[in-house]
């Protein structure tokens, strides 16, 4: 399922193309102050660069438990407040919050094959689904060379219950949104190196872009018209459900389902 993925260089960029992957923009809007209060309780500008960067990480990675918005393009303050997130909206937040520290970072486009959501999707919500869906990883400039983000978007309650579930699987394992060539060892500590979670699932590359709005302003979203109201008022709140479900079994419960 995997393809060729468009690799960065690590050719030291230009000071303004730096100082352009540390502003604001609209759905990057860190100067809001719920991102800034969060910024300053945690005290992350006291830490070393790659140490604020883990903090981000972490804190997007497992504070924000995986789950489905209402829609891609949200402001990171909004997926914040929602406390929850997938691929591209937790990946807006932790671009906001990283460039907040002072940590550069771009967005890098891609499609991902809907099979990898299979399990943690079902039903109508999967029949929905387009067959190649908007899926995205962060690039953080730091100490002279990219590092890939991508294994933020499964929390770790939730990656535990698939492992614990499939425990049985000791090699590649595509499905509950994941794609890895191992689901008992998925790199997606920050270890100061690439993190990885969906990359197996990639299908196709749009390459790169200075912000999430640039990207959704060529691409826009995975819904439109009568489906992304079905999605945004009905679906996702089932598929949600089913997400908690799955994390429940972490402490051998059932989450019950809930209206």
């Amino acid at each position: 399922m995997s393809i060729e993925i468009i690799e960065a260089s690590d050719t030291k960029p230009a000071p303004k193309q730096i100082a352009l992957w540390l502003q604001a923009t609209t759905l990057l809007d860190f100067s809001d102050q719920s991102i800034r209060n969060l910024v300053e309780m945690r005290r992350w500008m006291q830490l070393p660069p790659k140490e604020r960067l883990g903090a981000a990480y972490d804190f997007v990675r497992d504070e924000i438990a995986f789950g489905y918005n209402a829609s891609d393009d949200l402001r990171a303050s909004q997926v914040l407040a929602d406390g929850i997130g997938q691929c591209n909206t937790k990946g807006t937040l932790l671009m906001a919050l990283l460039r907040s520290v002072g940590v550069p970072c771009r967005f890098h486009g891609f499609t991902i094959d809907k099979r990898l959501q299979k399990g943690a999707v079902t039903g109508i919500a999967y029949v929905l689904a387009p067959q190649n869906i908007l899926h995205s990883w962060i690039e953080a400039w730091l100490d002279d060379r990219w590092f890939r983000l991508e294994g933020f978007i499964l929390d770790r309650r939730y990656l535990n219950a698939l492992q614990r579930r499939f425990s049985a699987c000791q090699g590649p394992f595509v499905g509950y949104g994941a794609a890895t060539p191992d689901l008992q060892s998925a790199p997606v500590e920050w270890r100061g190196c690439d993190t990885f979670i969906q990359k197996e699932g990639i299908n196709r590359d749009f390459g790169f872009f200075d912000a999430p709005d640039d990207f959704y302003a060529s691409y826009g979203v995975n819904l439109s018209g009568p489906k992304r109201w079905l999605f945004q008022n009905v679906v996702r709140h089932q598929m949600n459900r089913n997400v908690e479900r799955i994390r429940g079994e972490v402490a051998g419960l059932d989450v019950v389902d809930g209206n």
